[in-house]
């Protein structure tokens, strides 16, 4: 079997990460968190810039083929704004090398997803964490495919049954 290729997308503040490492933890994947890599060029003295951030992406991208390659199963967590960002993973799934699976995490309350965005630290210093403003004017397009979504106002269990369930039912899971 394949190994699986599951990218997690999402406004920051969504539970994106919380749901993709436990998720990395559940399936013994790697986890791949575009945030950390950005965090690393900004501590070895590079400038935040929109460079800083492609080149974590690619920089995921490439580690994902890496593992892919050695038939380990990745998990990628990063925003994914763009049509450019999503397609990085289907190039990295390459065909036959993963099974590829996309999962938007969405916070359907706006109260709760500003609460969460404006009561947390910045989670991978010295990348500072978004303000709520950055959160709503960001890039974020429509999926002009089939994805899975879970609304992370339920329970974190809820979500991880869901996801669980929904990669059991697409083969990736017993």
């Amino acid at each position: 079997m394949k190994p699986l290729l599951l990218v997690f997308a999402g406004l920051p503040g969504t539970g994106k990460s919380t749901l993709a490492r436990a998720m990395a933890v559940q399936l013994g994947a790697v986890w791949l968190r575009v945030d950390t890599l950005e965090a690393a060029m900004l501590k070895a003295g590079l400038p935040q810039s929109f460079e800083t951030g492609l080149a974590a992406y690619v920089a995921a991208q490439d580690t994902a083929i890496e593992n892919l390659e050695l038939g380990r199963g990745v998990v990628v967590d990063a925003v994914n704004g763009v049509a450019e960002a999503r397609e990085m993973w289907h190039s990295a799934a390459g065909g036959e090398r993963a099974g590829l699976q996309f999962v938007e995490v969405r916070c359907s309350d706006p109260a709760v997803h500003r609460g969460r965005v404006e009561g947390r630290e910045a989670p991978t210093p010295p990348l500072a964490a978004p303000t709520w403003e950055e959160v709503c004017s960001r890039a974020y397009l429509a999926w002009d495919e089939p994805i899975f979504r879970v609304d992370t106002i339920e329970a974190l269990d809820l979500c991880l049954a869901k996801i669980a369930r929904h990669l059991a039912e697409s083969g990736y899971l017993p």
